[in-house]
This record gives C-alpha cells, structure tokens and sequence, in this order.
C-alpha cells in the first residue's frame, strides 16, 4: 500500500498512478464483525437503526423523520424508540421502506481530487458508474458518489469527509447506522496528510503545528511533521497525526501562519492511497480492512 511521506522527481508527496476511470470492477463483499449477523437477525430493531441500515439516512436524519411523524409502522405513525420486526410495514411519507438483509452494506475508498464534488446538490443516492464527461471548466462535472454501482445501495454517506477544495482519500459507506459507528470512531484513528504550502516553515512554525493547538482551545496528537520536498515556491509536508479532520489540518497549519494551497488526506486509520488508484477511482474495502477500522488500528 502506497505510504504518506512518499516523493515524487518534484519533490511533492507521491500520488497514485493516473489511470482511466474504473467502476465498480471486481467487487468484495466485507463485513464488520457482527454486522452480517445484526443484518440476519430476526430480533425486532430500533426503527431509526433499521431505517439508517436500509442505506435512506444517517441514524440522526431518521430520528429527525421520526419526530416529523413522516414515518408509520403498520399504519400507526411511529415514535421514537419504536421497534421493529421483520414483516412490519415500514412507511417513509406513504412509501414503503424494506430492511436491507443479507450481507452488510458495503463500504467504499475513493480518491477525490481537489475541487472535484463529492456529492451533487440534491444527491439522495448513487447512480451508476458514468466517468467525467469532458475536461471543459465549464462543463458540470459528475459528482464522484454519483458513480458508485447502484447496486451498492441508494445513498452513499461520507465519513469524516475532507473540504470540497482539498481532497485525497474519502471512506463512504450506503449504510447510515454504519457510518455513524465509524464517524464515532475516528478520534481514535491515526491518519496522514499532505500540506503544500508557500515557502518553507521556520522552526517556531513546525514546533507550533506539532503542538497541535486549534482555535477551538482542543489540541490534536500530532506524531510528526516533516518535509517532503517541493517544487518553486511550494513546499509539502507530510503530518501524521491522531484524530483529525481536513479542516482540522488547515487550520493546524494556518494558526502558525502558513499559506495552505492544499491538503490531500493519503492514509486513515488502516486504510491508504494506493498507487494503482487514480484520482476519481474507488474500490471496496477487503474484510481484512474493514475489522482493523472497527477496531481503531
């Protein structure tokens, strides 16, 4: 797997190899342990966990339906805490909704450029696999959680996702009740990033992002921050630190500063940019993958 710190000839932080885009390829169904088994369970549920499984919403969007009463089970407008069971009816605004059963929902890392939209306004599930249309400034381009297989579920969810103007690896998942587990606990997980930046950082500067402070008065783990080489005028750095969001960094850096032009995310937790995927490619996590992210490694 490709390792944040990596050069390039320009002395910038190595990226994946460009290649065309790809869709959704051979594809490898994984699972967090003991997700299979809640997904086959015929226990009742918790209605905002099963409507969040199903791949409609996050679990906090469902509670929000709930109270809205826009949700009824069996005909009777439901409440929050209401559970259910399979063979129950399931309503969202008159429509049905179905338990998404069998494996787990799948959970994808993609290689988001800068700038490129991570989702369409509007967007409330993925569409299929098209590629970008033209190169045109000008041109819409197809936001990169449109193009994941539909079969992988209606809406994708993003976590822990970076700015729209930096980018680097994204973990999305069409599991709702999922992606809050993992949104949860990305505190914990050790991550990589590439800061370019304008002009080379003094000593004070690097002691200061290694510091860790944030406006907010929080304080990050910050393991190292290092050069990684550049070209002209800008200079990258490569930080390893605990916890962090692309926000976070930015401001990290910008508190000492720094002029950031850019942050690309390159590792989170056990998950890394590999060489082989391009910018506006995905591929689906191994099993192997998703237990070491449940377990925080």
């Amino acid at each position: 797997m490709h390792r944040a710190g990596g050069r390039t000839r320009s002395g910038g932080p190595r990226r994946p190899a460009r290649l065309r885009p790809r869709g959704s390829g051979p594809e490898r169904t994984g699972a967090l342990a003991g997700s299979a088994a809640a997904a086959d369970s015929r226990a009742p549920e918790r209605l905002q966990k099963m409507l969040a499984r199903s791949g409609l919403a996050s679990r906090r969007e469902a509670e929000a339906w709930i109270r809205a009463g826009r949700v009824t089970v069996n005909g009777a407008v439901a409440a929050l805490g209401t559970r259910v069971a399979p063979g129950d009816q399931v309503r969202l605004d008159g429509r049905p909704v179905r338990a998404r059963e069998g494996p787990a929902a799948r959970v994808y890392v993609c290689h988001r450029s800068p700038g490129e939209p991570l989702a369409g306004p509007g967007t409330v599930g993925a569409g299929g696999a098209a590629a970008l249309q033209g190169s045109s400034a000008f041109e819409p381009r197809v936001a990169l959680l449109e193009r994941l297989p539909r079969r992988a579920g209606r809406r994708f969810i993003a976590v822990s996702p970076m700015p729209r103007i930096d980018g680097g690896l994204e973990l999305v998942t069409s599991d709702g009740e999922l992606a809050a587990r993992l949104q949860r606990g990305v505190h914990a997980l050790a991550s990589e990033f590439g800061v370019r930046v304008r002009g080379e950082l003094n000593d004070t500067q690097l002691q200061g992002i290694l510091g860790g402070g944030l406006d907010s008065g929080a304080r990050l783990v910050v393991e190292r921050c290092e050069g990684a080489g550049g070209e002209g005028a800008n200079r990258w750095y490569t930080l390893a630190v605990r916890g962090a969001s692309g926000k976070q960094v930015r401001q990290l850096f910008e508190r000492q500063g720094a002029l950031v032009s850019r942050v690309l995310r390159t590792q989170l937790g056990p998950v890394a940019l590999e060489r082989s995927l391009g910018r506006g490619q995905f591929r689906e996590l191994s099993e192997e993958e998703l237990r070491a992210l449940s377990a925080g490694r």
